[in-house]
């Protein structure tokens, strides 16, 4: 089986800003399988936030490229590498792969049903609550926004702008690890006020027992907190749903499983993404048929997107035709 890996960079339309910094291009990794006259690809988004570079991410893909030699296949391929970007990367690649190999649908191979058009999120980057509010406004036609907070100070101030911004809208919010368990009540309280409807990873992961029977009126999801089945454990009693992403989860495998698994523990279930292109959408839309938020609306913050990149209709993005992936 032969193996290549490419490191792309991809402009954003405007500077993308969280909690823990701004950028303004996605930096994603892709690998490529041959076998024959067949083809899989799959895409990743290394995270500093998890110790990941593109350079190590690629460096550790092609480290595989003799047991790919020697047989490894995608079952293997869970225990030979850890979860996170450059395991999501290979694991898609071979989902793609066996697919075009059997001549049928990825979904059809994981035994799901067809899938079906879903209505994603739309991201409001970190900055202040006028410029907040001026981004909302724009996007206040999409039925779900996706609100990032975190900041230091005045983020009560921020969602109220931004529900003024976007009086119909649903509102949901991401702090990215950034409130302390001083201003959790605080901020929560605002986003009530403010009609939010579900809170990510409000506190640091590994620093959020401050959750733990916390009476609150919105729901808590697990981000930065939960990567594979083994990360669910920590959860009980802290959160409300998990927020599942390949890139943490280390590919389509894992994150079916992660999604069943969190099922049966009674967590609802969110599936996002890392800024990148619909080559890495595309096999969360799988993840995501069924799940209560969607947030894949990476190429929506891209200047442009591949050619045979998904469809979206404002907000609804319909699912993957062959040429991209599955």
């Amino acid at each position: 089986m032969e193996l290549s890996v490419q490191i792309e960079c991809w402009p954003l339309a405007a500077a993308f800003t969280i909690s823990r910094g701004s950028k303004t291009e996605a930096v994603v990794v892709t690998a490529e399988l041959r076998d024959g006259g067949h083809r899989g690809r799959g895409e990743c988004v290394p995270y500093a936030r998890y110790g990941e570079t593109p350079e190590a991410v690629a460096a550790a893909i092609e480290a595989m490229r003799p047991a790919l030699g020697g047989g490894l296949d995608r079952a293997a391929l869970q225990s030979a590498m850890p979860p996170g970007a450059a395991r999501n990367a290979l694991d898609c690649a071979f989902w793609d792969l066996e697919a075009r190999r059997a001549g049928r649908r990825a979904y059809e191979l994981a035994g799901l049903a067809v899938p079906k058009p879903l209505t994603t999120a739309y991201t409001i980057s970190l900055a202040a609550p006028a410029a907040m509010a001026e981004a909302a406004e724009r996007a206040a036609s999409r039925p779900l926004l996706k609100v990032k907070l975190g900041a230091a100070e005045g983020d009560g101030e921020r969602i109220a702008a931004v529900r003024r911004a976007a009086p119909r809208a649903e509102l949901i919010v991401d702090a990215n690890e950034g409130w302390s368990e001083a201003d959790l009540s605080r901020n929560i309280a605002a986003c009530a006020a403010a009609g939010v409807t579900l809170i990510e990873q409000p506190l640091p992961e590994g620093r959020d027992a401050a959750l733990a029977g916390l009476k609150r009126p919105i729901r808590v999801c697990a981000d930065e907190s939960v990567h594979d089945r083994k990360s669910l454990a920590a959860l009980a009693g802290k959160y409300d749903a998990v927020n599942i992403k390949l890139d943490k989860a280390g590919g389509l495998t894992e994150a079916l499983a992660l999604a069943a698994e969190a099922r049966r523990q009674g967590l609802a279930i969110m599936v996002g993404c890392m800024v990148g292109t619909s080559l890495a959408m595309a096999p969360a839309l799988l993840v995501a048929q069924g799940a209560s938020v969607v947030d894949l609306d990476g190429p929506l913050l891209l200047a442009r997107d591949r050619a045979d990149g998904l469809r979206y209709q404002g907000s609804l993005v319909d699912p993957p035709q062959p040429s991209l992936w599955g």
